[in-house]
């Protein structure tokens, strides 16, 4: 084989192994649809055509590495927030919109119930501390929004708390965008027979029962409180400035297109141009010798 039928292959496997991460993700879901078919016998609605998914998908990714290239350049803030029922699918497109971006540019705030000390804090001061530098994009995994959610419903703060964060909130987010800030606000969608059914799937699959918490299988008991905390908070802070955008994700995958899609067409971009990037001579010196690695200290090849 010639050097150059040899570069073509080295290049096919190094593409290959580029998009191994979704690919097995893919795996994953289809271990889940066999899971499925053991849980219900109820008929599943076909899902989008698999190519089409990860061609779009790869497309779009690639918009998503171009949207970076401009914050970077132009040193814009961006703060995109995703809220939703538990199992509505945020953890997947969050994970889908980072996957082929610099984590040093767009990061994912996902923050744990309060401490104590943060308790007697200004409810969003928390928050901020998270909030992006120029040239940053910050993926808020829940937000400042488990007050008109989680928090009410389960009790943890008092009406009047519930009040003056439906008064300040929007305010809040007004002195954010005044400040320059980009800010979108995504709430993830899904049924009650949906959620039922992931629920039921996380209860019989040993690797997702990790993420049933107790709180989760509470919030099911509270369907219909979180409803309506949910119809309060989208009519009280769906503002001009920083409007509420609603993703249908009872299908997993169109949903991760569609909100992925509204995001990019959320932020006007264009082409950043880069100086072209050579490799420099490996410099070689006669004195230079590789002492090998002890055998010990070899990993075993089990595979």
């Amino acid at each position: 084989m010639d050097q150059g039928k040899v570069n073509v292959e080295a290049i096919r496997r190094e593409v290959a192994d580029d998009f191994d991460e979704e690919l097995e993700l893919e795996m994953e879901e289809e271990r889940l649809d066999r899971l499925a078919d053991t849980i219900t016998t109820t008929p599943r609605p076909a899902g989008i055509d698999r190519k089409v998914y990860f061609r779009e998908l790869f497309r779009l990714q690639h918009e998503l590495v171009r949207l970076q290239d401009w914050v970077q350049s132009q040193k814009l803030r961006v703060v995109v927030i995703f809220e939703g029922r538990d199992s509505a699918g945020k953890g997947g497109a969050i994970k889908r919109i980072t996957q082929r971006l610099n984590p040093r540019v767009c990061r994912v705030a996902a923050l744990p119930a309060p401490s104590e000390r943060e308790r007697t804090q200004w409810y969003f001061q928390r928050y901020v501390a998270h909030l992006p530098a120029g040239g940053e994009i910050v993926l808020f995994d829940r937000s400042w929004y488990n007050r008109a959610g989680v928090e009410r419903v389960m009790g943890f703060c008092t009406p009047d708390e519930v009040e003056e964060f439906f008064r300040s909130v929007p305010e809040f987010e007004r002195m954010l965008v005044r400040s320059g800030i980009v800010v979108l606000k995504y709430w993830f969608s899904i049924t009650d027979e949906e959620q039922e059914f992931r629920f039921n799937m996380r209860i019989h699959d040993p690797l997702k029962q990790w993420k049933l918490s107790p709180m989760d299988v509470q919030s099911r008991r509270h369907w219909e409180d979180y409803t309506k905390a949910k119809e309060a908070m989208l009519e009280r802070t769906h503002i001009p400035e920083a409007p509420w955008w609603v993703v249908e994700a009872d299908d997993k995958k169109r949903a991760r297109l569609n909100c992925i899609s509204h995001l990019l067409a959320q932020i006007p971009y264009g082409e950043v141009a880069h100086p072209p990037v050579q490799l420099p001579p490996r410099e070689r010196h006669d004195d230079y010798i590789r002492h090998p690695v002890p055998p010990e200290m070899h990993v075993p090849s089990v595979f």
